[in-house]
């Protein structure tokens, strides 16, 4: 059954680290930004300003966004060690909220087994309380897989070109076993399965407000 958001015209893209979001959401985003040119992106990553991984994450977001008003803001929290850094973090998602106004807002979801993924998770709802809160899956090596309930279908062509440009824009990533293009492609394929697609990225829906021909459920 398919669900339509409408006319996008700007989102925010949360991430822990530097890769959540291209791992969690590349092919979404190309098909957004090429769809949408001009399509206002606002991207916040929690860690590694000052770092290699700050370049590789600006020009892999650019990459990634291909002819969209890109703005991204890449803070300084310790890999890892998030929860104990909870007030500055609930502070920038604050001040991050204030500064843009998004149809659809991603982020890592409430289950994933990483701390600093699953605190960001946590948080992201009492700032977007009244947003379309879609929660990425980040592969890793930890076995969190969950059941997703919302898919994006992507094209072949996408889904090959989200695992090229991981390799290319995170070269500091490569020595992962499961950092590979194969890996990707076999978590895309998956989804894909699983929405009667060839590829596609999956999403965990926050919470939703049903309305059917046009007509709230509950409405007077």
């Amino acid at each position: 059954m398919s669900l339509c958001a409408g006319r996008v015209r700007e989102i925010a893209v949360v991430g822990a680290h530097c890769d959540d979001i291209a791992i969690g959401m590349g092919a979404t985003l190309l098909t957004l930004c090429t769809a949408e040119p001009g399509l206002r992106v606002r991207a916040l990553v929690l860690s590694g300003a000052g770092s290699e991984r700050e370049t590789e994450e600006t020009d892999a977001l650019r990459a990634f966004c291909p002819g969209a008003d890109l703005e991204v803001q890449i803070g300084a929290i310790p890999d890892g060690r998030a929860p104990a850094h909870w007030d500055q973090i609930k502070s920038s998602l604050r001040a991050f909220r204030d500064r843009c106004d998004p149809s659809i807002v991603f982020g890592p979801h409430r289950d994933d087994a990483h701390q600093d993924h699953r605190l960001l998770a946590e948080l992201l709802p009492t700032e977007f309380r009244d947003h379309l809160l879609l929660g990425y899956e980040i592969l890793k090596w930890e076995t969190d897989a969950h059941a997703p309930n919302v898919f994006f279908p992507v094209t072949t062509e996408t889904a090959l070109e989200k695992a090229r440009l991981l390799h290319k824009c995170y070269p500091s990533q490569a020595m992962h076993d499961w950092f590979d293009e194969e890996a990707f492609l076999g978590l895309a394929r998956l989804r894909g399965v699983q929405c009667r697609h060839r590829h596609a990225e999956a999403f965990v829906l926050e919470k939703a407000a049903l309305t059917v021909g046009g007509v709230s459920c509950g409405c007077s």
